[in-house]
């Protein structure tokens, strides 16, 4: 035990509370279905009460979206520590691309959580869903390269983020299907030249800008 918590107690046993919780979700929810665990279950897999995991989450789905917001958080920070001191638009977009490939290889089982377990129509009406702080850093750095003539201003920002997470969602699914046998972050500089090609401003119309 640290010293701190021999000198609080009850933050000790909320931070280990926690600590089974997080283990338990990951291990559960990696490999099953999310309709066929109850609350229950989880609380007797973890080896805590149900009464407190009911007086702090109130059901499954919520005890779920809470700890995928703090692993999404943890994202979000390593791309935002990353980013420090990185002027080249492109780069920063390549970074952040790998770094969410490399998050999800490292992390597979949170991974497969939110990318295969998940109902993601319930999920979707959470305020988790959103992830604020990685949704505006992203469309900020989108909007960017559009008003630089970097990227093709014709195309709504909105669908250039979605072109960006839909192909880091697309390939971590088709590499767990394909059994993991590759390293998914060692795809990243092939992976993001095709989306560079899809949002950079066509050279035609860089021409005609100039004008």
């Amino acid at each position: 035990m640290k010293e701190d918590d021999r000198h609080h107690p009850r933050q000790a046993q909320k931070s280990d509370f926690h600590a089974r919780l997080g283990k338990t979700i990951l291990e559960v929810f990696s490999g099953s279905d999310f309709h066929a665990v109850g609350l229950r279950d989880i609380a007797q897999k973890a080896g805590v009460s149900f009464a407190t995991i009911y007086k702090y989450y109130g059901n499954k789905e919520q005890l779920v979206f809470a700890f995928v917001d703090i692993w999404m958080g943890r994202l979000t920070d390593r791309i935002i520590d990353h980013l420090h001191g990185m002027a080249d638009l492109k780069e920063k977009l390549r970074k952040i691309f790998w770094l969410q490939l490399n998050y999800y290889e490292k992390h597979d089982d949170f991974a497969k959580i939110i990318f295969l377990t998940l109902p993601m129509k319930t999920w979707m009406t959470d305020e988790s869903f959103e992830q604020r702080r990685m949704f505006n850093l992203l469309m900020d750095l989108l909007r960017q390269g559009q008003d630089e003539g970097i990227l093709n201003p014709e195309i709504d920002t909105r669908i250039l983020l979605d072109l960006m997470l839909g192909f880091v969602q697309r390939s971590f699914i088709m590499w767990v299907q394909r059994g993991q046998k590759e390293s998914l972050s060692g795809q990243t500089d092939i992976m993001f030249e095709m989306i560079w090609r899809g949002i950079v401003t066509p050279e035609g119309t860089k021409q005609n800008n100039t004008f």
